[in-house]
């Protein structure tokens, strides 16, 4: 059995030095407990996953590890894009000389399995790790057309994970990350046993290095092929051009802030594209706006593979419309957030309310009381309900209601509508629901409850997903 092919087949090659240093082989291998695999500093996840496997090999004959042959290596490597993630954790080397060495070990121990946790998470793979630097892949050796996306969201949360990790030492950890996008050879795999890996060839690693290091604790730092497939989705500070060790030409650098408020996925990250060939669409489009605004509400699916223009036909009813009054509500959904109850619906309020992260909760909470009263909602605690929902702190401001969570969510849930349905007596409402493939369970409960509510209202929900979603309801397909 050969052991580093084995572990690469379950995605866990970044262990194979670690079983080759404390002596692990396919004798070995059946014996392993999960205490055993924690001393050798596999993740918990990854415990778990190893354990299925060699259970699966059941009575199964182990046959010895083969001797590396001497031929010659056969060239599978190939040409790819990918963005390269280096991510440091500052200052522990000072830590190291103030702690003992085995709680140094649980600080690296809990840093390095933070990042795998949340690497993992945006499809990305930990490629090495370093001591206290972490090097990751997006892009290899599975590809996503955001893969850029993917690994700035992982490294603004990777900086917010690493700052909650309670360390004997005084103050706080933090992490800073260099990113960078190119073109590298990947695959190929180089050295022998403990230092085997699969080896990127190309500046880009290099450049994620360095660009970390140009990073203040705690911040990000993205190359500028990087920042071009980012569009708007973030809000970016030009760094300006560094001349780096290593690179011929000056580089020019963007700190990475924060995810764009205000503004939804179509506008932030694709251009306005010419629309050809889709006239009747958008006139069947514009047919169910007029029903709408004319008292009789209408919703929408609208179905297609990814990048067939779902989001541009929306784009066109708009552009079709413009003069009218109405009131336009987007809620977007995220295949990184399907896990996050009511995702959608509190990225559309806090977006409306201009909510920011560290604003102080008298002045969201004022803002919300106003956005209640003008949809005419009353009763005793909606405000509260929704100053959860968003994760405001009302402390000092409303009693505990004290609901069980399944009455807490209910009242949640009708309080919402009564939202939306209160817009609606202002002006007609534009609603769209988009990417609906990737929501979560609870949003789901909430839009097919406003579907049942839809036909009395001025309003047009139209829901964009590909093909095997389904919404509950009567609703008119495209």
């Amino acid at each position: 059995m050969n052991l580093g092919k084995w572990l690469q087949s379950l995605g866990l090659v970044q262990y194979e030095a670690s079983f080759r240093e404390n002596g692990i082989d396919s004798e070995v291998l059946p014996d392993l407990t999960d205490a055993d695999l924690e001393k050798i500093g596999v993740l918990l996840g990854h415990r778990k996953r190893l354990l299925k496997a060699i259970e699966r090999l059941g009575a199964r004959q182990l046959e010895p590890e083969p001797i590396e042959p001497t031929t010659p290596h056969v060239d599978t490597a190939e040409r790819r894009q990918i963005t390269v993630m280096f991510c440091d954790l500052v200052g522990s080397t000072q830590m190291s000389t103030r702690l003992d060495p085995e709680e140094m070990r649980n600080v690296l121990r809990a840093y390095q399995e933070a990042c795998s946790v949340i690497i993992a998470r945006y499809g990305g793979v930990v490629a090495k790790f370093m001591g206290d630097g972490v090097l990751a892949y997006f892009g290899y050796p599975l590809a996503h057309e955001d893969d850029a996306e993917r690994s700035v969201r992982a490294a603004l949360e990777i900086v917010a994970a690493v700052a909650t990790i309670e360390t004997a030492a005084a103050g706080t950890l933090q992490a800073r990350v260099g990113i960078a996008t190119g073109l590298v050879v990947v695959g190929d795999v180089i050295g022998h046993g403990a230092s085997r890996e699969h080896a990127v060839v190309g500046d880009t690693p290099n450049l994620a290095a360095r660009l970390q290091g140009l990073a203040n604790a705690g911040r990000i730092v993205i190359a500028s092929s990087t920042r071009l497939l980012l569009g708007e989705v973030f809000e970016l500070k030009a760094l300006g051009v560094h001349v780096i060790k290593g690179f011929d030409a000056p580089v020019s650098a963007w700190e990475v802030l924060r995810e764009t408020e205000n503004v939804n996925r179509f506008e932030a990250s694709r251009s306005n594209a010419p629309l050809v060939g889709r006239d009747q669409e958008v006139a069947l489009l514009a047919d169910r706006w007029s029903d709408a605004c004319g008292g009789e509400g209408q919703v929408v699916l609208l179905t297609g593979e990814a990048g067939i223009g779902k989001s541009r036909l929306l784009e066109a009813l708009r552009e079709r419309i413009v003069g009218q009054p109405y009131g336009l509500v987007r809620y977007q959904c995220s295949p990184h957030h399907r896990n996050v109850s009511m995702y959608p619906v509190v990225r559309q309020i806090s977006s409306s309310l201009g909510l920011r992260s560290g604003e102080p909760p008298t002045a969201q909470i004022e803002r919300l009381e106003a956005l209640i009263a003008r949809s005419g909602l009353g009763g005793r605690g909606v405000a509260s309900y929704l100053a959860s929902l968003l994760s405001i702190s009302t402390e000092g401001h409303f009693q505990d209601l004290g609901v069980v969570p399944s009455e807490a969510k209910e009242q949640t849930i009708a309080a919402l509508i009564e939202l939306f349905a209160g817009l609606t007596r202002e002006a007609p409402v534009f609603a769209v629901l988009e990417d609906a493939h990737w929501i979560d369970p609870t949003s789901l409960d909430f839009f097919s409850a406003i579907v049942e509510r839809v036909p009395g209202l001025r309003a047009l929900l139209i829901v964009t997903s590909r093909p095997e979603f389904t919404i509950p309801g009567s609703v008119k397909a495209m």
